[in-house]
């Protein structure tokens, strides 16, 4: 895929999913506030890779949820059309 295809589609179009995405990474890395700490993460390749994976899956989950969310929010607004 070009840059911009992944570019856009790593961008959620709701903020809430981007906050969701935000606390789920911060709980994966730990949530020391960097203001106060000088954090610093090791870790090997293999390690790096499942955060990764699991990073990316969660996202396509709440990427589908959003997707279904707006899906239904379509019916509701067509049924309510169909009816006036």
């Amino acid at each position: 895929m070009n840059p911009e295809t992944v570019a856009q589609l790593s961008q959620p179009s709701s903020f809430d999913v981007l906050q969701v995405m935000e606390h789920t990474l911060v709980t994966m890395l730990g949530n020391l506030p960097s203001e106060n700490f000088n954090v610093l993460i090791t870790t090997n390749r293999e390690n790096l890779g499942n955060l990764l994976v699991t990073a990316m899956m969660n996202g396509y989950f709440l990427r589908n949820a959003e997707q279904l969310m707006t899906f239904e929010k379509s019916l509701q607004a067509a049924d309510a059309y169909s009816e006036d």
